[in-house]
């Protein structure tokens, strides 16, 4: 019964810290993988591919360069519109 607590405690946060995700922007030139999968049609291959371009190309400059991205296509880019920001990283 213990273990069952446990789990269902661990499921209920996962899923109050996802719909925290789902209600703020995500930063498209500061979010890691983990963050990017939680935009539609975005999964691991596509998060991974959009890091991968950001750290070969620099920052995104806007949220439609996205569409650069191999296997990222302007449909996703329009969809998630609302639910992305870029923003230039904060140097040290």
């Amino acid at each position: 019964m213990v273990v069952l607590s446990r789990m269902f405690i661990a499921i209920v946060l996962l899923f109050a810290s996802t719909l925290a995700f789902a209600n703020s922007p995500i930063n498209i030139n500061t979010a890691d993988e983990q963050m990017l999968i939680t935009l539609s049609g975005v999964g691991p291959a596509k998060a991974k591919a959009i890091v991968a371009y950001r750290d070969e190309h620099g920052a995104f400059k806007s949220v439609d360069e996205l569409a650069n991205v191999k296997g990222i296509g302007e449909k996703t880019v329009e969809h998630n519109r609302e639910n992305m920001i870029v923003e230039e990283q904060k140097t040290k």
